[in-house]
């Protein structure tokens, strides 16, 4: 006769790992914890908040059914990154295809909050930013905004940390550059 715990590992995998918590507790307290900063990431790869908390909550939803094959909890939060940054590629990849098409993607206008918070270098910095190639956004996005090491930025990137530091280092450079020109 087997436990009720060797029962449950046995049905769902990798639940003795996340210890008495259900999947949407832990969910819910990674959401707590990360979905601001993810959000954050995506806007400024992406353009807009809309599409980004877009990204973020298909995320989120796709860690609620594959959290039980996650054994160790403490890949969860690479794992949400990483997804983050795939979910922002193929949205900015869906986005050219349709400009290919002659359909232009619009962003949404900024609400009356969100304009007042915002000011002129911000919207300066943000489109300087957007000029940037994709793999520059995401070293910066994640360095600056998530704050992370170069070695976790260059496994979510699946790069070598020496590229990360060279990209980083480029992009600054570029930032810097095409902010100076602005007037």
């Amino acid at each position: 006769m087997t436990s009720e715990h060797e029962a449950l590992g046995r049905i769902r995998p990798g639940v003795a790992a996340w210890g008495a918590q259900s999947a949407d507790d832990v969910v819910d307290d990674l959401f707590r914890a990360h979905a601001v900063s993810l959000v954050r990431v995506a806007t400024l790869l992406l353009g807009d908040q809309p599409s980004a908390e877009d990204v973020v909550q298909e995320v989120f939803l796709r860690l609620s059914w594959s959290l039980p094959r996650i054994r160790d909890p403490g890949k969860a939060v690479p794992y949400l990154r990483t997804s983050v940054i795939n979910g922002c590629r193929s949205v900015l990849r869906a986005r050219r295809r349709a400009a290919l098409r002659g359909v232009e993607h619009q962003p949404p206008v900024w609400s009356a909050e969100s304009a007042a918070l915002d000011r002129e270098d911000r919207r300066a910095v943000l489109a300087a930013v957007a000029r940037l190639p994709r793999r520059a956004r995401e070293v910066l996005a994640l360095r600056y905004y998530l704050d992370l090491p170069d070695q976790e930025i260059a496994a979510i990137l699946g790069v070598s940390r020496g590229t990360v530091s060279s990209t980083a280092s480029r992009a600054l450079g570029a930032l810097s550059r095409s902010l100076k020109e602005e007037p």
